[in-house]
C-alpha cells in the first residue's frame, strides 16, 4: 500500500472515531453533563463551541461562518499540499502527519457545516438526530462538540504575580474532541522533526 493510500486510510479512522465518539456524546448526554473516566484526571464532559480549536472562536454569525469557510479552504489547501508530498517523494512521517492535520480540520468542518442542520440544541436535553422540526441552526453554523477534559492540576496563582495572583487555576482547562488531538499531535511531531522532514 503506498504512503498516500495508507494517509487516507488514518484520515478515514481518525474521522470514523471523531465523528463516532461526537454523535454519541451529542445523543446521549446534555450540554454540561460529566461522566468521570479516571476520578478527577480525566472527565468526559460535554460542551459545544462556535470556533477553532480549543473553544477558540469569531464572534457573530459573519465571524462563524467565515471560519467555516476558511476552514473548507484549508483543508482543500493541506489536501493538495499532502497529495503533492507525497508526488515528491517526501518522508513519509511527515505526509501522515499532514494527514493527521487534514482528517482533524475535516472532523470538526463536518461538525461546523452539518451539525446545525442535523441535531437541535442540547441545552437541557438530548439531542435528537434529524429532528422534524429541523436543526438548531444552517449550514455552515454548526457548533464543534468537545468532550475531552484533563484538569490534572488544580490550585491558586501565588500572591506575587500581577493581575492573577491568588485566582485559582486548572492546568489543563481546555475542553477538545479528537479531532483537535489529531491536529496538534500531527503539527507537534512537524516541529519535534522538522530538521529530518525539511533537509533542503
Amino acid at each position: 500500500m503506498s504512503v498516500l493510500k495508507k494517509s487516507f486510510l488514518i484520515i478515514f479512522l481518525i474521522l470514523l472515531v471523531d465523528q463516532v465518539s461526537k454523535f454519541y456524546i451529542k445523543t446521549h448526554m446534555m450540554l454540561g453533563d460529566e461522566i468521570p473516566v479516571l476520578g478527577n484526571w480525566f472527565i468526559i464532559h460535554f460542551v459545544e463551541n462556535n470556533g477553532m480549536a480549543f473553544g477558540m472562536q469569531l464572534a457573530g454569525k459573519f465571524g462563524k461562518a467565515f471560519l467555516s469557510i476558511f476552514r473548507i479552504v484549508a483543508v482543500v489547501g493541506i489536501g493538495w499540499y499532502m497529495v503533492n508530498l507525497s508526488k515528491k517523494g517526501a518522508p513519509k512521517g511527515l505526509i501522515y502527519c499532514v494527514g493527521l492535520v487534514l482528517a482533524g480540520a475535516l472532523g470538526n468542518i463536518i461538525d461546523s457545516a452539518f451539525y446545525g442542520m442535523i441535531f437541535d440544541h442540547s441545552y437541557g436535553q438530548i439531542a435528537t438526530f434529524l429532528p422534524e422540526a429541523g436543526g438548531y441552526s444552517s449550514f455552515l453554523h454548526g457548533k464543534v462538540v468537545d468532550m475531552l477534559y484533563f484538569p490534572l492540576i488544580e490550585g491558586r496563582y501565588p500572591e506575587w504575580i500581577p493581575y492573577v495572583g491568588g485566582n485559582p487555576f486548572i492546568f489543563f482547562r481546555p475542553v477538545f474532541n479528537i479531532a483537535d488531538s489529531s491536529i496538534t499531535i500531527g503539527i507537534i511531531i512537524i516541529l519535534f522533526f522538522q530538521k529530518r522532514f525539511f533537509k533542503e
